[in-house]
């Protein structure tokens, strides 16, 4: 599976970047018997039922003129928006979410808490510090990047 997203990943990034697309992320998975292509796209003001109808076609082009086939067998292809709460994996994500509120998932505790939600005030190569509510005080928390299990955008209530 994972040769199939690689390979997808490499024909299809060239043509998110020709319409100024990001391509957020590329999945392969069997859902009862069915097999899915999902390819979540955003861009600067984000995307609607257009953009991924348009992308949707063009990818589905590239594809089938593809020797040998990428996928040899009936899959479904699905192009949709990552969400107000997309993931923060690539360098280019982390970059894009500075001073945003995000929420990470840690390996291990940090002051007593695997999971923080707060506003990224600073990224560096081997931390982020976040700007988190503790009660009726915001505190600052910096955080080792290789501590980050999962990372996304989050909503802020």
């Amino acid at each position: 599976m994972s040769t199939i997203i690689e390979t997808v990943t490499e024909l299809v990034q060239p043509l998110a970047d020709q319409y100024q697309y990001d391509l957020v992320e590329v999945e392969y998975v069997k859902e009862g018997k069915n097999w899915f292509l999902r390819l979540y796209i955003d861009k600067k003001g984000g995307v609607d039922i257009d953009d991924c109808s348009f992308f949707s076609e063009k990818v589905g082009e590239i594809l089938d003129t593809q020797e040998p086939d990428p996928i040899p067998f009936a899959y479904y292809l699905e192009v949709s928006s990552p969400g107000a709460e997309r993931p923060i994996k690539t360098e280019a994500d982390w970059k894009r979410a500075e001073g945003e509120y995000i929420q990470v998932t840690l390996h291990r505790a940090v002051e007593g808490s695997s999971v923080y939600e707060g506003a990224m005030e600073e990224l560096t190569d081997g931390s982020v510090t976040l700007s988190v509510k503790e009660k009726t005080r915001i505190k600052k928390i910096k955080i080792s990047r290789e501590n980050i299990a999962k990372a996304r955008l989050a909503i802020k209530f």
